[in-house]
């Protein structure tokens, strides 16, 4: 017998929602079609969160929006909930819809238990889909690997930073962020 798979959409995801099926304290994001449980936060990732959140609001400005947690739709089947994501700043704030990755400048994930998940699942996702540039924030390793150029097979460039270097999102150039301002001990 061979196992049939229902692939969820983000319109079933979302009709979901609304017949409180998912509420919006679950922690839940889809990918791929499927609803996948979000690990709970630990304090060190949230104060991570915390700090990039500083960091880039103060960096950036009003030259993009800083999205918190905040889902990005992903073609037919994916609306993951990055950690942090700079947006092309719009008018309504992404009021009629969530932003896509034609969006997307930069989008962070913070890993402390789902390391490999993110560099396994996600970091996949975002490079088919096109999201020029994620930044994997490894709280383990203390370490933050940049992913840049995108394609089918995920990103053509994964370059590992260091509490000694300083990065840039290519979409801000002028934004220097010293790793180790952006690390929590």
């Amino acid at each position: 017998m061979t196992v049939v798979r229902h692939r969820f959409s983000v319109d079933d995801y979302h009709r979901m929602a609304q017949a409180g099926i998912l509420d919006e304290d679950d922690r839940v994001e889809l990918i791929d079609g499927e609803i996948v449980q979000m690990a709970p936060m630990g304090s060190r990732h949230a104060a991570q969160v915390r700090r990039l959140q500083r960091l880039l609001q103060s960096a950036v400005g009003g030259r993009a929006s800083l999205s918190v947690q905040c889902p990005v739709r992903l073609g037919e089947y994916s609306e993951p909930e990055p950690d942090l994501a700079l947006l092309r700043p719009r008018e309504d704030d992404y009021a009629s819809a969530h932003p896509g990755p034609e969006d997307v400048l930069l989008v962070v994930e913070v890993a402390d238990s789902s390391a490999e998940y993110d560099r396994q699942v996600k970091a996949p996702l975002y490079a088919r889909h096109g999201i020029g540039e994620l930044w994997l924030i490894d709280l383990e390793r203390g370490q933050v690997e940049v992913c840049r150029r995108p394609g089918p097979e995920g990103y053509a460039e994964v370059v590992v930073a260091g509490p000694g270097d300083v990065l840039s999102p290519l979409a801000l150039p002028d934004v220097s962020l010293p790793v180790a301002e952006m690390l929590v001990p």
